[in-house]
């Protein structure tokens, strides 16, 4: 029952990319082996009662920096715009977000004649920090501590559940600082989301007949029924994978609450941050994003948490060394034509647009692996 010449671990992004590509160019039986009730992995994305479309696990949109990941990706879905718009909520106020020219003359009250003047009146602002080794010190070091203490440090303690100061730079660093007046959350240029949503994108990429899925089956349980003949492929947690031989790594997961309004929209723009109040970070209106014609909108709340589904790796020196020794052990394990991608399997924070773009780049070495392997 879980035979085939590759079985892969989750029906996310990764999952699906490499079952679509292996079985049409490849010619293999794929069977992908899912844990949920649901393909396309935290990019799920359904109806509700009133027919409203939302996003089960977050906000999800696609920029691309490579085109040829869009054009992979239109075999599968046409296209609207991902206008994606985010508002951050200080002192009752709302300011756009990421900080541009518009946030720092509504905050600091003040207008620019210039982008020249702006930098200049922020680096009077600035702490001087050589070397940023952490969120706190990043942004400090290239806003000043009054933006710090107002958009980014409550934020990030309620996101991450631990001081900014104890948390990779690159975090931070994650978040365009802007000295223009772009509203959209991201600079990518190519911005959007599937027509029908990801759920239909995913579905379509994975009609192929060679392809079996197996939905509700917890991969550790049936772990020794399963036979590959040519690879297995595995996008979950590399901790769990071996058994957590160097302990457990630690993420960040989420709780959602959602709420149904009769009404066109509720909010002005698709999120709504609030980094000094309430328990919840951000309030999300994806309909904003989805173009969708119905009277009914929802509103989704998230809270962060500990414990629960993995969401978000924490990236501080300890993960990093813990992950680096579990890399050792993917690494050793390639030659038994095992793979780990994603960003569960990899630790890492990626786009959704990366983690295509890190699939399709597994997909060309499995390719070359097999040319290798008799059939």
């Amino acid at each position: 029952m879980y035979n085939a010449d590759v079985v892969i671990i989750g029906a996310g992004p990764v999952g699906c990319v490499l079952a679509q590509k292996i079985s049409t160019e490849l010619n293999l039986s794929c069977l992908i082996i899912e844990k949920r009730k649901h393909i396309a992995g935290n990019c799920y994305d359904e109806k509700n009662k009133k027919g409203v479309l939302y996003h089960k696990y977050g906000p999800h949109y696609l920029r691309f920096k490579n085109k040829k990941i869009f054009k992979y990706l239109s075999n599968f879905t046409d296209w609207i715009p991902g206008e994606y718009i985010v508002k951050s909520c200080v002192d009752k106020k709302l300011y756009p977000f990421p900080i541009n020219l518009d946030t720092l003359e509504n905050f600091f009250d003040v207008k620019f004649k210039s982008k020249k003047e702006a930098i200049k009146f922020i680096n009077k602002k600035k702490i001087k920090i050589k070397n940023p080794k952490n969120s706190e010190d990043f942004i400090l070091s290239k806003l000043g501590s009054e933006i710090y203490e107002k958009f980014y440090k409550n934020y990030t303690i309620k996101q991450w559940g631990i001081n900014p100061r104890k948390l990779s730079s690159n975090i931070a660093g994650r978040v365009p600082i802007r000295f223009n007046r772009n509203p959209y959350y991201v600079n990518e240029k190519l911005k959007f989301m599937p027509k029908k949503g990801f759920t239909k994108m995913f579905e379509k990429m994975i009609s192929n007949k060679k392809i079996r899925l197996s939905l509700n089956t917890d991969f550790f349980k049936i772990r020794k029924k399963i036979k590959y003949n040519k690879f297995l492929i595995y996008t979950g947690t590399p901790d769990k994978f071996f058994n957590y031989k160097y302990g457990k790594l630690n993420w960040r997961s989420l709780d959602f609450k959602f709420k149904t309004f009769k009404k066109k929209y509720i909010q002005k723009s698709v999120q709504y941050n609030y980094p000094n109040d309430y328990k919840f970070t951000r309030k999300v209106e994806i309909k904003h994003v989805t173009k969708q014609k119905t009277p009914y909108t929802i509103i989704s709340k998230e809270y962060p948490k500990s414990n629960g589904d993995p969401y978000y790796p924490i990236i501080n020196n300890v993960n990093l060394n813990k992950f680096n020794k579990y890399k050792k052990l993917i690494d050793e394990i390639e030659n038994q034509n095992i793979f780990f991608e994603g960003r569960l399997a990899q630790y890492k924070y990626f786009n959704t647009d990366e983690v295509i773009e890190r699939a399709l780049n597994l997909f060309k070495k499995i390719k070359k692996i097999k040319i290798n392997i008799k059939n």
